[in-house]
């Protein structure tokens, strides 16, 4: 899956678009590499995302194309 529609399917980021400027900007970092929004996302992976207040980083466990609100936070773990 790209990275822009993981970052809205697991609700990080609220719409498309807003990922896609996002790894436009160079703000989405997976696994120590500056992203574009077509990149491809895995189990795994180690996603990065510099915000002005600070960065969230989070490990992705698991990749689906539909997810329910209340299951949204299962496709990922944040790590400080």
């Amino acid at each position: 899956m790209r990275i822009d529609k993981f970052l809205k399917v697991s609700r990080i980021l609220k719409r498309r678009t807003v990922a896609q400027e996002a790894c436009s900007a160079g703000k989405v970092v997976i696994n120590g590499k500056e992203v574009k929004p077509s990149h491809e996302v895995k189990a795994g992976d180690v996603v990065e995302i510099l915000y002005s207040s600070g960065t969230l980083k989070f490990r992705v466990l698991e990749v689906k194309e539909v997810v329910k609100k209340d299951d949204a936070g299962n496709l990922y773990e944040v790590i400080s």
